[in-house]
């Protein structure tokens, strides 16, 4: 094991994100995956941008604390699609995911995860950005990707990974990880540093 460090932890990623727990599992960490129900993801009105996913990522680790055993290291994350001051995330509906589309056709638009890694007596966050480019979609092709793939799980109503990100993504800067829901690289240099 690469992370040799992470042997004394019985790390727990909090998240029902099969995404998240894919790119997590490409890192080779034994972990097991640790949900409450019910947590709370709102956030104040004055936070802004990258404020906004590491406030909720350390709410979530937080709802966490106080069940938490000596050895455990839980991973909290949250994930915001980021365009003219505007946060979109998991759409509501279709009419809702449509909506978000057109907003970020023929535009750049920021994806934002903030992460938490929390012990007993440690808690440290972090947020990452990826500038995503879109093409201009046309209202089939929005239509098509929201009627087949209901992206309705998925912040700003689109997976990277899916039809939609191999016929609109034109260019990006930063981490398509991150885009995917868990900016991995860095997060294995976070828990390098543990």
């Amino acid at each position: 094991m690469v992370l040799e460090n992470l042997q004394k932890y019985k790390v727990k990623l909090a998240s029902n994100s099969l995404r998240r727990r894919e790119l997590l599992s490409g890192l080779g960490i034994a972990y097991e995956v640790k949900v409450l129900p019910g947590i709370d993801e709102t956030y104040p009105d004055t936070l802004s941008g990258e404020e906004i996913p590491v406030y909720i990522a350390r709410e979530k680790a937080d709802a966490y604390r106080k069940d938490m055993e000596a050895d455990e290291l839980i991973i909290t994350a949250d994930t915001i699609v980021f365009v003219d001051g505007e946060v979109l995330g998991k759409p509501a509906d279709e009419e809702d995911a449509c909506r978000m589309l057109r907003k970020l056709s023929g535009r750049t638009h920021q994806v934002i995860t903030g992460v938490c890694l929390t012990t007993v007596d440690f808690q440290k966050a972090f947020a990452a950005v990826t500038d995503v480019t879109f093409a201009a979609l046309g209202e089939d092709e929005i239509w098509y990707y929201v009627s087949r793939y209901r992206p309705f799980d998925k912040a700003g109503a689109y997976g990277v990974q899916e039809w939609i990100g191999y016929v609109g993504v034109t260019g990006m800067q930063g981490s398509f990880y991150n885009v995917m829901g868990l900016p991995v690289q860095r997060l294995y240099q976070e828990l390098k540093a543990l």
